[in-house]
């Protein structure tokens, strides 16, 4: 009997033997996109809370309004949370699309910004020496080549020069990869510094995972251990938290994948807000976090641009004149921290603006807006 072979044939058992070879494309094609509620599709590991100390609610909770126009654009980004601090407490909150204020959500890449945080804190504690120590030190794999030249200040401020292909729409690419795969510290290793450390910024979500295994390496524990005791214990959290791993019982996807609620993600702002302070206890050096939320202004981009937008893991917005920096997911997940109004901002939902002024999603102008609406409004 004769066989004819087809072209469509050919193409079915190549895509097999694809799919079978690169697990994480089965996932990553059954789910297509990401979504702020992926903790479901995946292992995770608990960031446990302790004793929940309780927000107050300003006077004038909830006594003051948005406009209108603003609230259409919200209903647009599809935004499921929008939390206002003034002076510690709650002043606006509002909950939308079957999502309340105990509702566990994807930081996505706001995460960053949280292991930044743990970074000081290991600092602090003589397990990190500094930021200007080789990241070598840590990961044998890093003490070879280029890659001995990499410190960790280099790696915090998105200048590490590593061959990361920071790409959402491949499903080829290594972000893709490590989003739905199954070993993280596997592609970590495999990278190589192909730049000069400390000289270019380029947004690579590698470099946060690597910060991760430095943390592991440096203190012993998992980072969601880590971040329970030394974060989400001491600021009061009322709810567990969960960090997305690899796989079960693996690795955290430290670049992003903290899943919270707008209530305990406000206070991460507003232990920014306190210079690291929380109640009577220091949690964070005051120097780390102001170097932390300070631009990397030595830094250009890959426009030559210098970089007056980006420090430790953490984003700048020039808005009305303040500097203001902020923790930002790709869906629109934001934690704004406001010095000259005391207050913090905590924005969640589905999606963000396409649209850009500079290195910052136009979203981010809209409720920096509708939240001094709220603060100036008497």
């Amino acid at each position: 009997m004769k066989y004819i072979i087809t072209k469509a044939a050919i193409l079915s058992v190549l895509i097999s033997l694809i799919l079978f070879s690169c697990t994480y494309l089965t996932k990553a094609i059954k789910y297509t996109n990401a979504g702020i509620d992926d903790y479901k599709i995946f292992d995770n590991r608990v960031i446990r809370a302790g004793e929940e100390q309780i927000w107050m609610n300003t006077i004038d909770y909830n006594t003051k309004e948005i406009s209108s126009e603003k609230l259409d654009k919200f209903k647009e980004f599809e935004t499921i949370a929008f939390l206002i601090l003034e002076n510690g407490s709650i002043k606006y909150e509002k909950y939308w699309m079957g999502y309340d204020e105990n509702s566990l959500t994807n930081s996505f890449s706001a995460a960053k910004s949280i292991v930044a945080l743990l970074v000081g804190i290991a600092i602090d504690e003589g397990k990190i020496k500094s930021v200007d120590q080789k990241v070598g030190e840590f990961i044998p794999e890093f003490s070879k080549g280029k890659n001995a030249d990499l410190t960790i200040k280099d790696v915090l401020t998105m200048s590490s020069g590593l061959n990361w292909n920071e790409s959402y729409g491949s499903p080829f690419s290594v972000t893709t990869k490590a989003y739905y795969g199954t070993n993280l510290d596997r592609l970590i290793l495999k990278l190589k510094t192909i730049e000069e450390p400390g000289k270019v910024f380029k947004y690579l979500s590698g470099n946060t995972q690597l910060l991760a295994m430095i943390l592991q390496k440096a203190t012993g524990k998992n980072i969601s251990d880590y971040a329970s005791e030394k974060l989400w214990k001491p600021l009061g959290a009322k709810n567990d938290a969960l960090w997305c791993l690899d796989e079960e019982e693996g690795m955290e996807k430290a670049y992003c994948c903290f899943n919270s609620n707008a209530r305990d993600f406000a206070r991460i702002g507003q232990l920014c807000l306190n210079k690291g302070k929380w109640g009577t206890k220091q949690i964070i050096s005051e120097k780390y976090l102001e170097d932390a939320l300070s631009s990397a202004s030595y830094l250009v981009d890959e426009d030559g641009k210098k970089v007056d937008y980006y420090g430790y893991q953490w984003w700048i917005i020039n808005y009305k004149g303040m500097d203001i920096p902020y923790a930002r997911g790709i869906l629109g997940q934001y934690i704004f921290v406001i010095p000259q109004k005391n207050a913090v901002v905590v924005r969640l939902g589905h999606k963000r603006s396409e649209e850009r002024t500079g290195a910052h999603t136009n979203d981010a102008f809209l409720y920096l807006d509708a939240a001094f609406e709220i603060l100036e409004k008497k």
